[in-house]
């Protein structure tokens, strides 16, 4: 996805979007992130988050670490908050860990991860927990949540006694697979949880029809992760112009259009897509100021991919 999003940046997306990939971007800096509220406490995060899965996950050099830490101090710099991580995702838990205490700037960021287990069994997850905080390097964690459904019910009980110890500040739940659509609408109806993460994109709206707005109904926030939809998002568009109707939604790349009718659903709390360079940070935090789409705008937007 890294290949084909930079090679959409210089096939060239107009005046806008060469002005805010520059790290001295004057307006990026000043104009403050929209926020929406987790329903459960009331607390207001960015809409766009940073997703460490794939870049973070087999990292070996410190060379391998500059840009990722130069992503999150200019992430954390343009008011970014949220970064999303999971053991699964190999060493990214760690880099972060890392990264984030060299910059000291944990007290501003709100990390998520996950309890994502192959045996299943309450002291297999207790003992990957206590994992993920050691490689945060933290003694709290703002958010964890049972990965796709794995053992749902004992991790949920174990997370909910960290919460209420102070350790864990939100519970969750998670999936990134149609297939589990099923069962976690019954998880969502039958657990109170603070946020659901699924994945939705432009290309891929089936979690919003459904799962979306069924949080909104139970008061819990959503997490969006694939918002690019694995890379689809960019090969549809590859070697095309933004419509001029973009600029009613102060879009300025593809990826600001692709994010922009994600967050823009009123039931989504965050996107987190995947950031690995400076550059995409600022990009991608770009769909979280100027105006986003009304129900008319995402209908065009909805017809736009589909007829790509």
């Amino acid at each position: 996805m890294n290949m084909r999003r930079r090679s959409v940046i210089k096939g060239g997306l107009g005046l806008g979007a060469s002005l805010l990939l520059r790290p001295g971007d004057i307006f990026a800096q000043a104009q403050p992130l929209i926020q929406k509220k987790i329903p459960s406490t009331g607390e207001s995060i960015p809409i766009i988050g940073l997703g460490t899965a794939r870049r973070y996950e087999e990292v070996k050099t410190d060379a391998e670490k500059i840009p990722l830490r130069e992503t999150i101090r200019r992430f954390q710099e343009l008011g970014g908050k949220v970064i999303d991580s999971s053991p699964s995702y190999g060493t990214a838990e760690a880099v972060v860990g890392e990264l984030v205490e060299g910059l000291k700037i944990r007290d501003s960021l709100f990390l998520a991860t996950k309890v994502s287990l192959r045996n299943i069994g309450r002291e297999e997850g207790i003992a990957q927990i206590e994992q993920s905080f050691k490689r945060f390097r933290t003694s709290k964690i703002d958010l964890i949540a049972v990965h796709n459904l794995r053992d749902t019910d004992t991790q949920l009980r174990t997370l909910r006694e960290m919460k209420q110890a102070g350790r864990i500040r939100y519970v969750g739940i998670t999936t990134s697979f149609d297939k589990q659509y099923g069962e976690f609408e019954q998880t969502m109806k039958k657990e109170t949880l603070d946020f659901i993460q699924v994945d939705y994109a432009l290309d891929n709206r089936d979690a919003g029809d459904r799962l979306i707005p069924l949080a909104g109904d139970r008061g819990m926030a959503v997490m969006i992760n694939l918002p690019f939809g694995r890379g689809r998002l960019f090969n549809a568009v590859q070697g095309k112009k933004l419509p001029e109707w973009a600029a009613e939604i102060d879009c300025a790349s593809w990826a600001q259009f692709f994010l922009k009718y994600i967050v823009s659903h009123p039931a989504v709390t965050c996107a987190v897509p995947g950031m690995a360079r400076p550059e995409y940070a600022i990009d991608n935090l770009g769909a979280a100021r100027g105006r986003l789409p009304d129900a008319a705008m995402r209908k065009r937007m909805e017809q736009f991919i589909d007829n790509v």
